[in-house]
This record gives C-alpha cells, structure tokens and sequence, in this order.
C-alpha cells in the first residue's frame, strides 16, 4: 500500500540547503502562478467596471492559470519538482515521493506565495479588491466539496502520469503543460460553482489579504481528500512494487 511509504524525514531538512531552495523555489513559483491568475480575474473586472460573471470571463480565468501554472510548474520542476500546490505535495506525501518534514517546509512557501503575490496585487491595482473564494449561489458546502475532491482527483492523477510514476520516460514540457491543461479545463467546468480552487495556498492568499474566511475549510478539506485519493488509487495501481519506485527515507537528507 501507498501509505506505507510514507517517510517522515529528519530535523535536519530545516538547514538542508537543497531542502531550502526548493522551498524558495516553491515560494516564487506561487507568486508567478497566483499574481498571473488572480491578477487577470482583477484585470477582467476592471475592463468590465465590476460587471458580473460572464462566459468570456469565465474563458479568461481558465487561460491566465492554465498558462501561469504551465509556467511556474516548468520553472520550479528541477529544483523543487514544481508542486506549486499544497495539495500535490500532499499526495506526493502519500505515495512517499517527499517527506512530511520537507512537506512542511513547501507548505508553508506556498502559502507564504499566495499571500505575497495578492498583497502585491493590491498595491499595484491602487487597493482593488482581491476577492476571496466563495460558493455561487444556490452551490451547497457539499456540493462545492465534491467538485473540490474531483478537480483535485484530477489534477494530482494527471501529476503522478506525467510526473512522478517511474514508468514516465522523459517527457519534457509534457508534465507541466498537462498540469496547466487540466487546471485550465477544470475551472471551466468548477469555475461558475465555486470558483475552481482545487489549491488550498491559491485559495488561502486571497482570504488572508481580503479577511473573508466563508467555507474557507471547503477549500483544504476537498483538495487534500481528491489528492490523497488519487495518490493512493494511481501508486497502488500502476505503480505497485515497481522496481524503480522508491520512497524516501529519514536519511536522505
């Protein structure tokens, strides 16, 4: 089982100067993901002078993060293997490919990104509201969850394909743009209901810099079960005992 693998690590990750790039790496990476994608939805409704949800916006957000993430995926991916999500990393947790220790330190320069890029954000629009994930109207808690567990099932099974399973072969810009796409495709799909996170650091930027915290938790919660859920069913599945599969261990750093 995937869950078995899982390796704690030491202390002295914390000081582990590779540890601590890739945590920088991390850290940039969700600024140029985050300032690009939220950043186009504040452009958007500018152009409209705060005009409601429309199909074209709908279409903008979708492009701006499957392009941003496309990006800051490419970008991070050979120093810090280019989560830029809290939940990807999770399940990379999960099937043993980081560990916990390491996680933690990604964790928190993802979140410290998110925040970062919406408090630049604010500053560059002139104090424009950076607007929080909400549920639309008529989208229950539940229903938000759903979409939440499946996006990010989705996005995390497309992470392990064409990222992390052994049997990958070299696939170049592949991964990354994978990752973009199916970002970009699920917002077009989750994105009128409640607001397509399927990222708890993406979510978490924008409640910090605008104070609202409503159903925030749908937003960790989801993710962190569609990730867990797609670690464990694609590494028990098609990864299995694979000779070339390796977990991490409390000596590798």
């Amino acid at each position: 089982m995937a869950i078995y693998r899982i390796a704690i690590g030491s202390p002295r990750e914390a000081s582990n100067p590779a540890a601590i790039r890739a945590a920088f790496a991390e850290f940039f990476s969700m600024i140029i993901f985050v300032f690009a994608g939220q950043g186009s939805g504040m452009a958007y409704t500018k152009l409209t002078k705060n005009g409601g949800a429309t199909p074209e916006g709908l279409i903008v957000a979708s492009l701006s993060h499957a392009f941003g993430l496309f990006v800051a995926v490419s970008v991070g991916a050979n120093i810090s293997g280019g989560h830029v999500n809290p939940a990807v990393t999770f399940g990379a947790f999960i099937g043993g490919n980081i560990t916990f220790l390491r996680s933690i330190l990604y964790w928190i320069a993802q979140l410290l990104g998110s925040v970062v890029a919406c408090v630049l954000l604010n500053s560059c629009t002139g104090g424009m509201e950076v607007s929080a994930f909400s549920l639309s109207s008529g989208v229950s808690v539940w229903n938000a969850l759903v979409f939440e567990i499946v996006m990010t099932f989705g996005l995390v099974y497309t992470v392990y394909a064409t990222a992390i399973d052994p049997k990958k072969g070299n696939v170049g810009i592949v991964a990354p743009l994978a990752i973009g796409c199916i970002v970009g495709a699920n917002i077009l799909v989750g994105g009128v209901f409640d607001g397509a996170s399927m990222n708890p650091a993406v979510s978490f930027g924008p409640a910090v810099v605008s104070g609202t915290w409503t159903h925030h938790w749908v937003y960790w919660a989801g993710p962190f079960i569609g990730s867990a859920t797609a670690a464990i069913l694609y590494d028990n599945i098609f990864i299995g005992d694979d000779a070339d599969h390796e977990a991490l261990s409390n000596s590798d750093f």
